[in-house]
């Protein structure tokens, strides 16, 4: 049996980093990163033998837990029929016929394999149908690696301390406008003077890659308004919070309809799956039908196309979203009296089954600007801490946890205890 730092050794020296995404290298955290065997409900095993509480969940697609029974038959199942054909399935009819019937506005839906595929095409396509080339996002929001994208990200490069990628073009970068979030009068002065000359705005309407920056009602209305009153196209960035938050996802819990959405992580049932969507009339911009090209060869592959489908039955049938609530309502219980008498700044910022640690002071923040950067000197020794404990948390201050339904209120208390005792233990 190797051991984690004799795997990591051997990985270094044929992989970039030791990971094949940055995060995973444990950069901010220090240390050596556990090498995953198998996943088990709410549970984790590496290498060494080493049993976690799994708080990450692969971070968010999870939301049944590990190894489901019934997604594992399925793929099984479709596995022993074929992985890929490069042709339509039937899985894949029925795959964007749930997601259709689930989310608000929407009427058509490409399948990818990625979120970052769908937020690229999704972007593509609001310059193709609206014949605009500016874009505008959020600092702090992040919605994948293509290159106008990574301007003012959040996730692993935060993490890395890079505001953006070296590799990108300033010509891109020049195309896309970075607003800060949940700044109104910033937003209202941008559409007055360029309005007309803006293809989309892209955000996460719950942006959870930079911290868990809860954004006002009130703010995401007005974006609405400015966005239709100028011809914009207005795209919620779903990947995370897609069939998370809600059925509908945050579109259905704000009430709030965007032109286009894409989606990631929970409809591909743990396999690689994105989506982009929105109405028939922008859709048919899409080739074959449209002059906007975006292909895939593993596109609406069959095996994952079925492991979605599962998922989103599954959850249908569990009343999955009321139960993550309670759980997440749990949780917040539960830290609050293990803190009761415990001073610390660390509290729990939540929505649904997305939780965020947070060492801020005073009220949540909603904005990239006013997150404390040096935060992660603090994290890194609680990170080791819950880990000693048996609880694996994602390996980045910055970054959110995932409740799924294979957690129970008996894993909720071992969490809330293991991070008081954490907490006590590395005060000093």
């Amino acid at each position: 049996m190797s051991t984690n730092a004799e795997l990591y050794e051997r990985a270094r020296a044929l992989i970039p980093g030791g990971v094949n995404s940055p995060v995973r290298a444990f950069g901010a955290v220090g240390g050596t990163p556990k090498f995953l065997t198998r996943g088990e409900g709410a549970y984790i095993v590496d290498e060494e033998g080493a049993r976690y509480l799994d708080m990450m969940c692969s971070w968010g697609p999870l939301i049944l837990g590990h190894c489901h029974p019934e997604v594992i038959e399925v793929i099984q199942n479709k596995a022993a029929l074929g992985t890929t054909f490069g042709a339509p399935c039937r899985a894949e009819v029925e795959l964007a016929e749930a997601v259709v019937g689930a989310y608000p506005g929407l009427e058509q839906v490409r399948f990818v394999s990625s979120g970052s595929e769908a937020t690229m095409s999704a972007i593509r396509l609001a310059r193709g149908a609206t014949g605009r080339d500016l874009i505008v996002k959020f600092s702090g929001c992040y919605h994948g690696h293509a290159d106008h994208l990574l301007v003012a990200a959040g996730s692993g490069l935060v993490t890395a301390g890079q505001p953006s990628s070296a590799g990108v073009p300033k010509a891109f970068a020049a195309l896309t406008i970075v607003l800060p979030l949940n700044d109104e009068e910033k937003l209202k002065a941008l559409f007055a003077a360029q309005g007309d000359r803006i293809a989309a705005v892209i955000i996460e309407p719950i942006p959870a890659n930079n911290g868990l920056l809860l954004q006002h009602k009130e703010f995401l209305l007005t974006l609405r308004k400015v966005t239709r009153d100028s011809g914009t196209l207005l795209i919620f960035d779903e990947v995370i919070s897609g069939f998370r938050v809600a059925k509908g996802g945050a579109a259905e819990y704000y009430g709030i309809t965007p032109d286009l959405a894409t989606f990631g992580k929970i409809i591909g049932g743990g396999l690689p799956v994105g989506a982009y969507g929105g109405s028939k009339h922008l859709m048919s911009h899409i080739a074959p039908e449209g002059p906007v090209y975006q292909a895939g060869t593993l596109s609406g592959n069959p095996v994952a196309m079925a492991a979605g489908l599962a998922t989103m039955r599954i959850l249908d049938r569990e009343k999955a979203w009321t139960k993550l609530e309670e759980l997440g309502a749990l949780l917040e219980k539960e830290v609050g009296a293990a803190l009761a008498d415990v001073s610390t700044p660390w509290k729990v910022i939540r929505v649904g089954s997305i939780v965020w640690l947070s060492f801020q002071a005073g009220e949540a923040p909603r904005s990239a600007e006013v997150l404390d950067q040096n935060v992660g000197a603090r994290f890194a020794p609680l990170f080791h801490a819950m880990l000693d404990r048996g609880v694996y948390l994602p390996p980045s201050a910055f970054e959110v946890m995932f409740l799924s339904l294979a957690h129970t209120p008996e894993d909720i208390s071992k969490f809330a205890k293991a991070l008081r005792e954490s907490i006590l233990a590395t005060a000093a």
